[in-house]
């Protein structure tokens, strides 16, 4: 019988995710990898951030699926250069997202953070309306999860632009390409939305440099990885003001640290890796069709291209 093994980095959830799987590949054994344990012959293999040693006895493997989008972990790990990645897509994703920074900036640009501050003093302050062409918004990474996020933002009347490596064509969208109109694409945003993929390219991107090119009290949402993020260059910007706030979802380190510098900064807001959680019913659908295809000797959506990292 073909075998499947799930690998995460926690023991509860490769056991959940045994148990997931099992009820949707009645045909397949499907085995929840321990510490340990030697090579159970697997064909496939579906995983989240697994430790390296997790694969690296499977001989036999001829895919991997991603549980998530991000596969910077996956291409880092030893023994799986030659095996094809699958990456889910969307999976119920891009909505989650497109309603954290729909959050995030309605928040800020129509005054919902200061009305929280102003309830608990017990004060009646009505602001000014707010006028849509002062919050220009930069969405940085045009996959399908940062199309959904421009368009969403879009069509609540902020001016929306996106940056991509290269060209595409997005209706009602100002969209910029390549390292060329990246300083043009800075230059028009105050509200920057990182949706980029983890590559050499892209780490530590949001740094000094980048955060200069934005407009003044600019705003910082990163849900995407946290080493695309120069911590000391943020801080540093956090606290001359020239970066009005700064949402982060994910971190150099997680869970982020006691201590950090992050947690009692008053223009910084935490959120622990939530911007979007992987709903089981559309990744599992997902990972059920890939491997029929790739059973009937077809191709499948979501291969991962190891040249461009993502």
């Amino acid at each position: 019988m073909t075998k499947i093994l799930v690998a995460t980095a926690r023991a509860g959830d490769t056991q959940r995710g045994q148990k997931l799987m099992s009820g949707a590949f009645p045909d397949f054994e499907v085995v929840a990898w321990a510490p340990g344990r030697s090579s159970v012959g697997a064909k496939y293999a579906i995983v989240w951030s697994p430790p390296a040693e997790a694969l690296r006895e499977e001989g036999g493997l001829q895919a991997v699926f991603n549980l998530g989008a991000g596969v910077d972990h996956l291409l880092a790990l030893p023994g799986l250069a030659e095996i094809p990645i699958y990456r889910l897509e969307d999976a119920g994703m891009a909505r989650q997202m497109s309603e954290y920074v729909i959050h995030a900036l309605a928040s800020i640009s129509r005054g919902f953070d200061f009305y929280d501050h102003e309830q608990a003093r017990g004060q009646w302050v009505p602001l000014a309306g707010i006028r849509y062409d002062e919050w220009p918004v930069g969405v940085m990474g045009l996959g399908k999860l940062g199309m959904h996020v421009a368009n969403s933002v879009a069509a609540l009347g902020y001016p929306v632009a996106g940056w991509a490596r290269s060209p595409k064509t997005m209706p009602g969208i100002e969209v910029h390409h390549g390292r060329g109109q990246f300083v043009q694409f800075l230059n028009r945003t105050r509200v920057l939305v990182n949706l980029l993929p983890l590559t050499s390219d892209t780490r530590g991107i949001i740094n000094a440099e980048l955060i200069h090119g934005l407009k003044p009290q600019a705003i910082v949402i990163n849900i995407a990885r946290g080493a695309h993020v120069v911590d000391a260059d943020l801080l540093a910007a956090l606290d001359s003001g020239k970066v009005q706030a700064a949402i982060l979802d994910v971190f150099n380190e997680e869970p982020l640290p006691a201590g950090h510098p992050y947690w009692a900064h008053p223009r910084v807001r935490i959120t622990p890796h939530v911007a979007a959680i992987t709903l089981e019913a559309e990744a599992r659908s997902q990972i059920v069709t890939r491997i029929s295809q790739l059973e009937r000797g077809e191709s499948a959506d979501g291969l991962v291209q190891r040249e461009a990292g993502y």
